[in-house]
């Protein structure tokens, strides 16, 4: 059973090939077994999932059948879940259980699928390879000695090494497609705003987004359906009808126009990468899709440009950890002074100091103006590239990562090169269009991810190019030895 995609999940209850129950139970006994060694999971929560499976089956039985219905999943542990700990991956939140569900989570939970647990993630969701949790880093299962990408690397593990079908990410700079490349999956991440974020604890407010995280395009069509949609609690969610994500899948691809940037393949590029890319390019032109050539000219100073933005809104949004309201306090603080630094030293980590000091530099009077003033106008020049861009094609295609996943604790030393490896995925972040990754093909054993952008709300249509490209490959079916 733990083989088995979400769709095939949905059949398989549906004609009663197996109950819910059982399948929660296979999936808790393999997460017991198999991660110690990938440290995916921060919380297990097996008493309420296998409660939720009963559910699921009493309602099959009245006669429900929802394709969630009974679906296990799990969620990155930066959505907050009533009475069970939400820890963003730091000390600061390690006591901390939200007092209720995040918009996703009631959502999902609606459609009856059934959570097995939290899973780990760079702290505060800062980081590119799942090394900065105060839980310890994630590993790769193709590959145990190597990062599997963050910062939803608990969620790309536990999906590729088959302890469950699907799970929700975040993506504030890539960081559902990246793992999702480094891993030999399939994540989208919607259009700023068409999934709430409504109880999602924030890193960067103005960029972070939720979405789907599985093997398959089907699989994150089902579960985008239902957790899209605009929620009133979210004053940055768009009221916009959803479309039918399922149904677009079966759309023929004749006439499909894809752009290929110059800046996506240029330095800095692993030439056996773009190779695997250009191989899907091909099979999608077979498809009948036709190819153009395009320039993305503000891409060379899209990082640049997120890393003041991203670390400023941060240090406004993780100034509420002060000590004094929830998560972690110092031990016998002399003054309220000394509770605050205290604190804040002893809570967060390197990594997320390291953002808040940037962050808090780039809004200190004197330097607004010359840093995160600049780097704002640079996003609006961002967005008019990809606005003119699709005015030509309807989908812009490239390498999701410029490498493929690194030794852990190899760019620990230089935290500048592990930002480098966000240059493809953070464009889409600033402009607030949709991207999913989709498997690509191996090198060396490892896995590539291939990106597709498209202009905003068109989930659909991204869903649509990837389905059809694995209906004519296999890359997605491959599992990782010894899972």
């Amino acid at each position: 059973m733990h083989q088995l995609t979400l769709a095939e999940i949905a059949r398989g209850l549906a004609d009663k090939q197996f109950s819910a129950e059982e399948l929660t139970r296979t999936l808790l006994a393999r997460i017991a077994r198999l991660d110690p060694q990938l440290n995916s999971f921060i919380t297990v929560t097996e008493e309420q999932a296998l409660a939720q499976a009963r559910a699921a089956d009493a309602r099959r039985a009245a006669g429900e059948n929802g394709a969630l219905l009974g679906a296990p999943i799990a969620h990155k542990d930066l959505f907050c879940t009533k009475g069970i700990r939400t820890s963003c991956g730091s000390k600061m939140l390690d006591n901390f259980a939200a007092p209720y569900d995040a918009t996703v989570v009631e959502k999902l939970a609606a459609a009856g699928a059934v959570t097995l647990g939290k899973l780990n993630m760079d702290e505060f969701a800062m980081g590119s390879a799942n090394e900065s949790s105060h839980y310890g880093p994630v590993k790769n299962p193709w590959d145990l000695t190597r990062v599997p990408g963050g910062s939803s690397g608990g969620s790309a593990a536990a999906i590729a090494a088959r302890l469950l079908p699907a799970a929700t990410g975040t993506d504030t700079g890539g960081s559902i497609r990246q793992p999702a490349a480094l891993t030999n999956l399939t994540g989208i991440k919607p259009t700023y705003g068409r999934v709430s974020r409504w109880g999602m604890v924030a890193y960067a407010s103005s960029l972070d987004q939720g979405g789907p995280m599985a093997r398959t395009a089907e699989d994150c069509a089902l579960m985008l359906g239902a957790m899209a949609g605009f929620d009133p609690k979210d004053s940055t969610s768009v009221d916009q009808p959803l479309d039918d994500y399922l149904a677009a899948l079966s759309q023929p691809l004749a006439g499909l126009r894809i752009g290929l940037p110059k800046e996506y393949f240029g330095e800095g590029l692993d030439p056996k990468i773009a190779d695997a890319v250009m191989a899907v390019v091909e099979q999608l032109k077979q498809l009948g899709a036709t190819v153009k050539d395009i320039s993305l000219p503000n891409m060379q100073h899209a990082i640049p440009s997120y890393y003041v933005i991203a670390p400023a809104e941060a240090s406004s949004n993780l100034s509420r950890f002060d000590g004094v309201r929830f998560g972690y306090r110092c031990e016998s603080p002399v003054d309220l002074i000394d509770l605050y630094k205290r604190s804040r030293a002893e809570g967060f980590g390197d990594e997320v100091k390291r953002r808040i000091m940037v962050g808090t530099y780039a809004l200190s009077a004197g330097y607004y103006d010359a840093y995160y003033l600049k780097a704002q106008r640079i996003r609006r020049l961002i967005k008019n590239d990809f606005v003119s861009a699709f005015e030509d094609v309807d989908v812009i295609l490239g390498p999701t990562t410029p490498n493929l996943a690194w030794k852990l604790g190899e760019k620990n030393a230089d935290p500048v090169s592990a930002y480098l490896e966000d240059i493809y995925t953070i464009t889409a972040n600033l402009a607030g269009i949709p991207g999913l990754s989709m498997p690509a093909g191996f090198i060396d054993g490892l896995p590539v991810g291939v990106q597709l952008l498209a202009p905003y709300f068109q989930e659909a249509r991204l869903l649509n190019v990837a389905h059809q490209y694995q209906q004519v490959s296999d890359w997605h079916t491959r599992v990782p030895e010894g899972f």
